[in-house]
This record gives structure tokens, sequence and C-alpha cells, in this order.
């Protein structure tokens, strides 16, 4: 090891929610860390990008929590800053918007007398003779909803989100996703039937949000943890990651090395493998190859006018464009937006590093956001005056059919390097939420402490009961099943 040596106890790779919850968890306690962040900001894929005095965020994060422990961090850290902001979303399908969560009769109404008569023939259809068997999404969701209600509000958009045909994707997926709702029981509902079921008293139509965007909660958390002793040091890639038989002993990161008692890593699992010296055994290299991501670039769009749709995001249900989501960023908070003249919209494009989309010019980005917003008839091409354009590589974790396999190997590794936890979306290779990866960090940081909690297996492990005095099993199965689903694909014949 070359270079610099700085020690401390608890060294983090990472500076996302996950990695900053647990330097704030261990500096509450007494521990001081050193947290390493490749970028200028802290944030990972929740911060906040600023650009000519407009905040925006990279694909709009909800701050929404079934946890009251994570809930009151939250407030402890921003107080009067943490807003509530009313939730509105919808899909855009042909010039018009429907209503998300799908209400059926609304978007019977939208699509029209004649349309509607289709989709509630082909539903009839699906009924009385379902396609068997059904193994993939399109199958899955036709059965349940009719051909042509599938390819009007269920293909487009998850076919742009994943880059896969829907007869590729497993229907498991559409069942954690819809939770076996058809839409007989959707209209009956709809129609009154159901009189016992009761909206929860939770903020399902409302949320918290930064005032000036999630990076005002990451930066702040920042500040607390350095005033507690411990250091967030930025520009600082990790480079390479030392280990021998049993431990993790340094990090170099930035041109310095850093050795500590413990690691914990949110950064991309496919990263950390190659970064290991000396190089792993031969099975966690071949693992490398089974780990893999969707990207994703958001172009935020300067607009003339305010107002132009009151939505906090829209869906784009509509395959003769690219663009999958478009942000509005001022109805998340007013104060993302600083001209009263003016509307920042964020259009996310889901791609994958390296294609065609993810090389074009930031140029050729902004003019195709424009032309795409154009043909919508969200705004006319005049009206759109700067344009930021933003890549943001390994935004989802993909859950192939090889995933697990590398997975199992990764565990097997970490036994045998019991100082080294992985925490977070990407140093799990887990599709969640931030409140979730706030919580694995946090109880990595209590097994530093001397805790024994399964981060791999938290809504069965009894140990997480240790968590604090107010977690309940019920809450950890309710933050489970809050968590955001990714699709898998059908296995090849």
């Amino acid at each position: 090891m070359i270079g610099a040596k700085c020690a401390a106890p608890v060294v983090i790779l990472g500076a996302g929610p996950a990695g900053l919850s647990a330097a704030y968890e261990l500096a509450g306690r007494g521990v001081a860390s050193v947290v390493l962040e490749q970028d200028s900001v802290v944030g990972g894929l929740a911060r906040t990008v600023e650009y000519k005095g407009f905040r925006f965020d990279l694909g709009g994060h909800r701050f929404f929590t079934k946890l009251p422990q994570i809930e009151k961090m939250w407030k402890e850290l921003l107080g009067e800053d943490l807003l509530v902001r009313p939730r509105l979303s919808r899909i855009y399908y042909r010039g018009k918007f429907f209503q998300y969560p799908l209400e059926p009769l609304d978007a019977l109404m939208g699509l029209g007398p004649v349309e509607a008569i289709r989709c509630l023939a082909s539903f009839v259809r699906a009924r009385l003779a379902p396609s068997l068997p059904e193994d993939d999404l399109e199958t899955w969701v036709s059965n349940r909803f009719g051909q042509r209600l599938f390819r009007t509000f269920f293909e487009s958009y998850t076919e742009k989100v994943w880059g896969l045909p829907c007869r590729q994707i497993q229907a498991e997926w559409g069942k954690q996703r819809i939770r076996g709702l058809s839409l007989a029981t959707l209209l009956w509902n709809s129609l009154g039937g159901n009189r016992s079921n009761r909206t929860p008293k939770t903020l399902i139509r409302q949320f918290y949000y930064p005032r000036l965007g999630p990076g005002m909660m990451w930066s702040r958390m920042r500040e607390l943890i350095e005033l507690q002793g411990s250091r967030v040091v930025l520009n600082s890639p990790v480079e390479t990651i030392y280990w021998e038989r049993g431990r993790v002993t340094a990090v170099r990161a930035g041109g310095a090395v850093y050795a500590g008692e413990h690691f914990i890593s949110s950064i991309p699992i496919r990263g950390l493998i190659r970064r290991l010296a000396p190089e792993p055994p031969d099975r966690l290299r071949r693992a490398l190859n089974d780990f893999h991501y969707r990207d994703f670039i958001i172009i935020a769009l300067i607009v003339r006018g305010r107002n132009l749709f009151p939505d906090n995001w829209i869906y784009i249900h509509d395959p003769s464009v690219a663009v999958g989501r478009i942000q509005n960023y001022g109805n998340w908070s007013p104060e993302m937006t600083p001209d009263s003249c003016s509307t920042c919209l964020g259009l996310e494009y889901f791609c994958k590093e390296g294609d065609a989309l993810w090389k074009a010019s930031d140029d050729d980005l902004a003019a195709r956001a424009t032309q795409e917003l154009a043909h919508l008839g969200l705004a006319g091409n005049s009206a759109v005056v700067d344009a930021k354009v933003v890549r943001v590589p390994k935004a989802y974790p993909v859950y192939d059919a090889i995933y697990r396999r590398g997975l199992a190997v990764v565990r097997e590794f970490l036994a045998d390097v019991p100082n080294l936890q992985l925490v977070g979306r990407n140093g799990m290779h887990r599709y969640n939420n931030q409140d979730h990866s706030m919580l694995t960090a946090i109880l990595a940081a209590r097994n530093v402490l001397g805790a024994s909690h399964n981060l791999w297996n938290l809504e069965v492990d009894s140990g997480y009961l240790e968590a604090g005095p107010d977690m309940t099993s019920a809450q950890i199965q309710a933050l489970e099943e809050s968590q955001p689903r990714v699709p898998r694909m059908v296995a090849s014949a």
C-alpha cells in the first residue's frame, strides 16, 4: 500500500442515503467513520442537481416510509424544511391524462365510447378463454384486463423502463405490482361494491419532500456527521480494496489509503469485486458477469410558462416517443424553480450504458427531448429556453435469471470476511427505496457495535426487532411490501 495512510474505526464506501445513514448512526453513538465518495456532492442517486438556479432531482425522490424511526430521522434533520406535498401522478396517452394507479371507469371514459366497448369486449374474451400458461407478464395482465387495455396502459412504459418485451418478463412481477387485481374487481370496487375497503391513514396522497430537493437532506446529514467528528471525503473514487483471508484491511480512494477495523460498502457489487486486491477467488471473479443494470438519462428542460400540468410526474404511455416519464419539479417544491415565469421539466430516458442513446451528444439529447415534448403537446419547441443533461449509470439493478447466483457467491465471500458489510440499492443489488437503503445501513452500523442483524433477509430476521423499541415485525413486513419490484426474465426454453 503506497501513499498517505489515514485510519478510522469504520470506513464507508459511498455517500448516498445508505452510506451517510451508516455514518450518522455511528456518529450518534460516538463512533467515528470516514465516508469516501467519488462525486463532488453527496446523495448518490438521490442527489439534487443545480443548474442556473434551477434544481432537479434524478428521477423524483418521494420521501415516504412505513417506519416511524426513518420518518423521525427525516424530521430531525430538516425540521420545517421538510415539506408535506400533495401527490398527483397520471398516465399520458394520446393527448389525454388518466389516473394512476389505473381507475377503470376513468380509463374507459377517457378512451371514448368506441374504444371502451372494444376494451370491455377484449376483457370478456380474456375471462371466457384465458391464455395458458400465463408465465409471462403480457399473458398474465391480458388475462385480467384484456389485451387492449394491456396494450394501452401496461406495455409501452414497462418495455421502455426495462428494455425487454413483456413476453420476456416473468408473470411474478405483475403479481407483485398489481397484487392480483383484475378489471372486474377494480370496477366492482369503484362502483362501491366493496364497502369495507377503507383508505388507510397514510401519506398515500401526500409525501414529504425537502424544500430544496432531496440533496438538501443528505447535505444536512453530512454537516451533522462532520460536526460529530467523522469525515466525508468527496472526489475520492474507490480504487483498491485491500483484503486478506478473514478481513478487509484498507481502501485506496482518491490516491489516499484508509485503514479501518470495519468496512461498509454501498458501491455497486460489480465495482467492489473488480477493486479487490489481491484478486478474489475465481468463483467470485466469474460472478462479475451475473450483475446487470438499467441506466437512464434525465434531460432537464427550462420551459417558458407556469403550471403546464399539475402533476408531480406523468408516465408517458406512447410508443411513438422514447421518453418514459416527465417530472415537474415546481410541483415537488415551489423553490426548485426560482423563476416565476418558467417551469423545469425532467424528461427521463431509460437505456443501457454505452448504447446509442447513452453516447448521443448533450445537444442531440436536448433537441430530442424538446421535439418529443412538442409532439406530446405539452409545450412547443419555442417554449424551451435551456437544457441540462445528466447521465445516471446503474440506476436500477436488474433481476435477471442469474443475479441470484451471483449474490449467493458474494454472500459466501462475505461470510469469510466478516468486517465487510454491503448496504443500499447497488451495494446489495436490490431495487429498494431510500428508506430501506437507510435501514440496511443503520443496522449495519449497529452490527459494528455488536448486534447481529441479517441485512439480506430483514423480513424474517428475528434479530431485526433489536433495532429499536418501536420497531415491530408488522412494520418490517409493511416496509418490504412498500419496496418497488423489478421484473425477472422468463427462462429460455
